[in-house]
């Protein structure tokens, strides 16, 4: 069973993994019935939650931003939250148990499902309930913006987010995370083969700037998407309290099939064309100014400052 400790946030991972206080008995799911897979799965999510001797409280969002009121309002009644949908509804909940000490259990019911695949969750909603009650819990940083939103796995401009607004829904609800696969290869694609795929970009990090051309730039929590077949960079961790930019800037096709090449074998020596720097608070210009996605979301447009939030979500995970 997983567990919650008393007091505060955990310090660190080990630390949440070494509590046995509080037994989850209650458990409150939030879904989000317009996320593609969701509306059909909750009722095998309160089942399965159920089997296992908890009981459960089903809601409902209505509106984009209510599974943040819903979290913020009922999670005090409760030993772990469950949100099931999409990155953003998970995020939204996230976001509102930052310094509750109440768990997030995440439920795969959206078309990326990053953070589920990021953690390791089963993306069955049977199978991850079991891992997840059955597992460790974990304290994780996020970066939030300016305006009070979180992400937890990563943000950026220039191919994540066309790729995102690339991925229409129709598609994302046929083809599920395909459909992000063939947005994301024509934006990139389209970025290094067109000068209006590229822009000037400012990376300010811990007040050190630098500049330069790019077709992607990014602040990564979580070093790997999609089951770890790609890596973003060296040693990008979810609990060491920094976040990670990494700027992508290859001038011809043969340098973007180089990086994609790189990332895929996990070879992050150094290179012209790819930029790493860690930090607690980054700050993304560009120009033109470009739009903005983070874990799946589009945000607007840039300027854009996040901060790290050290050890921010208490969240349950597979047993590792």
């Amino acid at each position: 069973m997983a567990v919650l400790s008393d007091g505060g946030v955990p310090s660190s991972r080990s630390d949440a993994e070494r509590a046995a206080r509080r037994p989850i008995r209650r458990a409150l799911l939030i879904v989000n019935p317009a996320s593609r897979r969701a509306a059909r799965l909750h009722g095998r999510a309160a089942a399965a939650l159920r089997a296992r001797g908890l009981e459960v409280e089903v809601c409902l969002t209505e509106r984009p931003g209510h599974a943040r009121e819903l979290a913020l309002a009922r999670c005090g009644e409760f030993d772990a939250v469950f949100a099931l949908g999409g990155d953003g509804t998970a995020m939204e909940v996230a976001g509102a148990l930052v310094g509750r000490n109440v768990p997030l259990g995440v439920l795969a019911g959206g078309t990326g499902n990053l953070l589920a695949r990021a953690l390791g969750i089963p993306i069955r909603v049977e199978k991850a309930v079991a891992a997840l009650l059955d597992g460790d819990m974990l304290a994780c940083d996020l970066g939030r913006f300016e305006g009070g939103q979180r992400f937890a796995v990563a943000a950026g401009v220039g191919i994540d987010a066309r790729m995102v607004s690339l991925a229409p829904a129709v598609l994302k609800r046929r083809l599920g995370v395909l459909a992000y696969w063939l947005a994301g290869a024509r934006a990139a694609f389209g970025s290094v083969l067109s000068r209006g795929g590229r822009f000037r970009v400012r990376l300010t990090v811990d007040g050190e700037v630098t500049e330069g051309e790019a077709v992607m730039a990014m602040v990564a929590n979580f070093g790997a998407v999609l089951d770890e077949l790609i890596t973003f960079g060296p040693g990008i961790r979810y609990d060491d309290g920094v976040l990670d930019a990494v700027v992508y800037s290859p001038r011809t096709l043969p340098d973007a099939v180089g990086i994609m090449w790189r990332l895929l074998r996990k070879d992050f020596r150094s290179s012209p064309h790819v930029l790493y720097r860690s930090g607690r608070h980054i700050r993304i210009e560009t120009f033109p100014p470009q739009p903005v996605q983070a874990d799946g979301e589009l945000l607007g447009h840039v300027p854009f400052d996040v901060t790290a939030e050290p050890h921010a979500a208490l969240v349950l995970i597979p047993k590792r």
